[in-house]
């Protein structure tokens, strides 16, 4: 198909999201961007973090993965589902208490000022790095299929890009982003069942047929039984687990869409809703990799990775289908940096700057500083999607779930020694305790032969970051005298 007429598509596709900012954004003020208002609807909440949750990086590297690890993916799935079932009954009652807009403002309470600002600025470091790699994916993918045939540079497509998702994000925040999320949500969904029913045509299969010659081609295994493999079944699960804790529920953006329901019983509904739309659509996912694999020999496509998707649909499959496939795929590129914009812009606004604590700047004041941090994040972005379009990592997914037990490591330490002792802390040593962790991940992660054998660290490594931190907490800590209950203290 014409380059230019898929271009034209994504033009038309970024118009109906400004249409929908516009109509969301009318009156909104610092409230509405940060929280919504705490008027959201639940079930659009649940819905939309769907598209925020799986993003371009599953839409093209779940698919793509399979060829190597099978339906291997599976097994973390297990772990999210106990993991969003925590955050459900733990943390969201711990956040709806404490009436909390930032959820780092909880270490403030209870631990301290230094503590609030390391949680803060590790959720900055992590969700920059976390949203660039998946961002990166989609606009590498983007760039193969339209801009490099239209002579456009990388740089210039991303700086495109990113002004698209800022003119339907600067103004409205998350009350915007709910209702755009949902809008991207549906169209990726159709795109991934669209694909799916035509491959099975494609292959003349049934899907019980299918299935039969993934499980011969080892397409379907889904446990790996070694326990010194990366990939363990009882690493990923709890890998799983701890994943959707610190990503989803010690994550200041997917708790800004979640705690901007008004109650808690709606958010906790919000939140299983999500859990088993996620269990059916990853499911689904994996089961489309299997086709593309199945198919992809048939039709002499030579791509492996993450490049396997694409290929198939632009280079055997008709008019159409490409279409679908390119609205799916922004739909699930733009969920992927709009919700991390925002919700980057309001750590730094709540947690670093202190807006809402000051009584010496006009709400006017306030929404302008707002409004500069928001594109200081839109050029941080363009400048780390230029440095991993340098990197070109073969599998995003493995980057970003690696760049993930690095930097939510902390959180996870920060968060639990604050809900599971009744000790206080050193503040002024926090942040290098916090530091630690990371540090001495790196040294055994780099040192693996050494140190630890055949054995070879996968997912684990977020937890025993997360011990590093506790440890380290637990080291300059004392018991708390005259103790009076801090709300979220579970101990």
């Amino acid at each position: 198909m014409s380059a230019l007429v898929l271009f034209a598509i994504l033009i038309a596709y970024f118009a109906l999201l400004v249409g929908v900012a516009w109509l969301t954004s009318r009156h909104a003020d610092n409230e509405s961007f940060f929280i919504g208002n705490k008027s959201s609807n639940w079930m659009l909440v649940a819905f939309g973090m769907v598209g925020t949750t799986l993003s371009g990086v599953t839409f093209i590297s779940v698919p793509g993965a399979v060829g190597r690890d099978g339906f291997g993916y599976m097994q973390i799935l297990i772990g999210y589902v106990i993991g969003y079932i925590a955050v459900a009954f733990i943390l969201l009652p711990l956040y709806y208490r404490l009436q909390l807009t930032s959820i780092y403002h909880y270490l403030n309470v209870r631990l301290g000022q230094r503590a609030y600002q390391s949680g803060a600025a590790f959720f900055i470091l992590s969700r920059l790095l976390g949203a660039t790699a998946r961002l990166y994916l989609v606009v590498n993918i983007l760039q193969l299929i339209i801009l490099d045939r239209l002579g456009i540079p990388f740089w210039i497509t991303t700086l495109i890009i990113l002004g698209m998702i800022l003119v339907y994000t600067y103004q409205g925040g998350v009350k915007t982003i709910v209702w755009t999320d949902t809008l991207q949500t549906t169209c990726m969904l159709f795109g991934l069942i669209a694909c799916v029913a035509f491959l099975l045509g494609k292959l003349d299969l049934s899907v019980g047929q299918s299935l039969a010659q993934m499980s011969e081609r080892g397409l379907s295994r889904v446990f790996t039984v070694d326990p010194n493999s990366p990939g363990f079944w009882l690493k990923q699960i709890v890998a799983g687990i701890f994943i959707v804790i610190t990503m989803t529920g010690l994550d200041q953006e997917m708790m800004q869409k979640t705690i901007s329901v008004k109650t808690l019983r709606d958010s906790q509904k919000n939140l299983l809703t999500l859990t088993l739309i996620l269990v059916l659509v990853l499911s689904l996912f994996m089961f489309l990799g299997g086709l593309l694999h199945l198919y992809a020999p048939v039709a002499g496509v030579t791509a492996t990775g993450d490049k396997l998707f694409a290929a198939v649909v632009m280079e055997q499959l008709p008019a159409a289908v490409q279409i679908i496939f390119l609205v799916a795929l922004i739909s699930a590129l733009f969920p992927s940096a709009d919700g991390a914009i925002t919700a980057l812009t309001s750590t730094v606004c709540i947690d670093l700057l202190g807006l809402q604590r000051r009584v010496d700047l006009s709400e006017q004041q306030k929404v302008r500083w707002r409004q500069r941090v928001h594109l200081v994040f839109a050029g941080l972005f363009l400048l780390l999607v230029l440095a991993f379009k340098v990197a070109d990592s073969p599998s995003m997914i493995a980057v970003v779930l690696k760049l993930a037990g690095y930097t939510y490591g902390p959180l996870l330490g920060l968060f639990a020694f604050g809900i599971l002792t009744k000790r206080s802390v050193r503040d002024r040593w926090v942040p290098l305790v916090a530091l630690a962790g990371p540090v001495l991940c790196a040294i055994l992660d780099f040192n693996q032969g050494l140190l630890l054998g055949s054995y070879r660290l996968g997912l684990e490594l977020l937890i025993l970051n997360g011990i590093f931190v506790f440890a380290g907490l637990l080291a300059i800590s004392r018991p708390r005298e005259h103790f009076d209950h801090v709300p979220g203290d579970f101990a």
